[in-house]
């Protein structure tokens, strides 16, 4: 006959569930502080969430970019929803590119962290793209653009200097 200890599996499996679980929130953590990602970008190195940069431009709303019209470019790939708009970036990635990698331009201003974005919360200011975690944010970081955005800048510099 064979004994199986039940007590002892389970707090085997509640050791593994313990060590995955920190395993990744360490992962997190190291992703966010290192900011060895100059550009916020998903586990396949794709940028903003695959939105098309240019489009926030051109369009004035938020636009999901296709794998087809992609771009590399400062390591990470750039989907657009035209081949027009891909090349209209890569005449001037600078120019198009969001402030901030594309990470929350508020965290950035309030805490001086890096946060993701929803890309559907944004704003142009001063011919700039500014991503959000939400649109509340976008619109509280608008409010008080010029602090907001020395802040963020501010920030941004010193975690970049870390790095």
């Amino acid at each position: 006959m064979i004994y199986v200890n039940l007590n002892k599996i389970t707090k085997d499996m509640l050791f593994v569930l313990m060590v995955v679980f920190l395993a990744g929130a360490l992962a997190k953590e190291t992703n966010a502080e290192s900011l060895k990602k100059k550009i916020n970008s998903d586990s396949f190195g794709v940028a903003i969430k695959g939105y098309d940069t240019v489009a926030y431009f051109t369009e004035g709303r938020a636009t999901k970019g296709k794998r087809e019209f992609s771009y590399n470019w400062n390591d990470a790939n750039w989907y657009f929803s035209t081949a027009k708009n891909r090349d209209i970036f890569a005449a001037d990635p600078e120019h198009y590119a969001p402030k901030y990698g594309g990470y929350c331009a508020a965290s950035l201003a309030s805490s001086g962290k890096v946060a993701g974005v929803n890309p559907e919360a944004f704003k142009i200011i001063d011919g700039k793209l500014y991503l959000n975690w939400n649109q509340k944010f976008s619109n509280k970081f608008a409010e008080k653009a010029d602090d907001n955005i020395e802040k963020a800048d501010d920030n941004w510099a010193k975690l970049n200097q870390e790095n």
